[in-house]
């Protein structure tokens, strides 16, 4: 009872951070309107409590919005359920389809991860000391290749999935148009692999926002070498934000 409590108390205090500001929710349109024309089809991987499902839906998009997190899918099912263009899907995206574990943490649902690696790049991390993840539970794994086969190659998609990115990533053998991954400064080297991978797959423009700023960095598009000399480069108080990759 006391942990639903907790969960509960985390997911609101993030519906006031993520959808009680106005001002962010218009830049979050005009970043996302640079890829998302009416009718689009994206991926929202890691919706969380949906502020970028929302944007999606403002843009006209038809979205499918991927979550792992039970109190979350049953956020975004009541939020969302009733939209005939936006698709629920209860699970995590990694390489290979399968399971895994997903670590919860109670106090801050959104930080909730599939990556071991990343609570423990988190445990006593300066800004990081609070956050603690206290319980597993089993969720299925698709890929990003899979979800393609189920509803056809989107415009865009975002990613983010604490830690998880890189495996998302190695589960997608084409290049999409364009996509955005999430990057924090505890875990740099999953942010590069990221970047390689990008240009593995045939990726050459690249740009960067900090935070929640939906603010790009570069005025011009720059190559994969910058954007990842750029972000080794970040002071660790910058804490996360998103890298763009985008076709020529």
């Amino acid at each position: 009872m006391f942990e639903g409590f907790r969960i509960a108390r985390g997911i609101i205090r993030s519906l006031r951070i993520y959808y009680g500001d106005r001002s962010r929710a218009a830049a979050m349109d005009r970043l996302y309107g640079g890829f998302v024309r009416r009718g689009d089809l994206v991926f929202d991987i890691g919706a969380h409590v949906g502020d970028r499902v929302a944007s999606f839906h403002r843009l006209g998009a038809r979205i499918i919005a991927v979550e792992p997190q039970p109190a979350l899918v049953r956020l975004l099912k009541l939020l969302y359920g009733r939209c005939a263009d936006v698709a629920v899907e209860a699970l995590a995206v990694g390489c290979t389809v399968g399971t895994t574990s997903l670590m919860i943490n109670v106090d801050n649902p959104t930080v909730s991860t599939a990556s071991r690696e990343f609570v423990n790049a988190a445990r006593d991390a300066s800004g990081w000391e609070t956050q603690r993840w206290v319980k597993s539970v089993p969720v299925p794994v698709t890929t990003l290749d899979a979800l393609i086969v189920k509803y056809g190659a989107p415009a865009f998609i975002k990613i983010d999935v604490e830690g998880f990115e890189e495996e998302a990533l190695q589960g997608l053998t084409r290049a999409v148009k364009a996509l955005s991954f999430e990057f924090t400064t505890i875990q740099r080297g999953v942010a590069l692999a990221c970047i390689e991978r990008c240009i593995a797959l045939g990726y050459v423009r690249f740009n960067a926002a900090l935070g929640e700023s939906q603010i790009f960095v570069n005025t011009d598009w720059v190559c994969g070498e910058e954007i990842a000399s750029w972000l080794a480069g970040l002071p660790h108080a910058a804490n996360s934000g998103d890298i763009y990759a985008a076709l020529a």
